[in-house]
């Protein structure tokens, strides 16, 4: 029946397309739409159209950004001889958010996946290398998968040999977790690299 509608059968197919977003969530996501007023729904749009328009990647760190260089990469408050390197911009934000670094960071918009034929000239790997002169010490941020992990050695690998130091996060048991409903991996990584109190 909905699919004799045309416009609402292209809006749903086109927020399905959305990551964690099917048929039946675009579809309901398309009913709120309808009872919402059209100053509301017409914002949305102006909201998408913007945004699109605005945001780009910073020429130095990759993050978003409205401004080149973004914010960060312009604070002189920052430490330039710390560098953190993360997968994707919502790495950079969710380490922002914690205020925990105050260094500069580099966004690789991806991690090393040879399965699927991503290789380190599929991301911001060269662009890394030609900023480290003046950086002493490199805190590799990249995600705790496969991928993740093989993107943090060949980083190791290729930084080390500059003669700067490499960190890489730490990981182990989030806050608030009861030890029995960790995954055993977790747990493992958690005692292998406790530290001293």
């Amino acid at each position: 029946m909905l699919d004799s509608i045309p416009s609402f059968a292209r809006l749903v197919a086109e927020l399905s397309k959305l990551p964690g977003i099917g048929k039946k969530t675009a579809a309901r996501l398309v009913f709120h739409l309808l009872r919402r007023p059209v100053g509301e729904v017409e914002a949305l749009a102006d909201a998408l159209r913007e945004v699109k328009a605005q945001i780009g990647f910073c020429s130095r760190c990759f993050g978003l950004t409205e401004e080149d260089p973004c914010a960060l990469c312009g604070d002189p408050g920052r430490d330039g001889r710390l560098l953190c390197v993360v997968e994707q911009p919502q790495d950079l934000i969710a380490i922002e958010r914690s205020r925990s670094f105050r260094g500069r960071y580099h966004v690789l918009h991806g991690a090393l996946s040879p399965l699927d034929g991503i290789g380190p000239e599929d991301l911001r790997f060269a662009e890394l290398l030609e900023r480290l002169d003046g950086i002493e010490e490199v805190v590799v941020a990249t995600n705790f998968s496969v991928e993740g992990e093989a993107t943090a050695l060949y980083l190791a690998e290729q930084i080390k040999a500059r003669g700067i130091r490499v960190t890489r996060l730490a990981y182990g048991i989030p806050l608030g977790s009861d030890l029995e409903f960790v995954d055993e991996a977790t747990v493992h990584r958690a005692v292998a690299g406790r530290r001293e109190l």
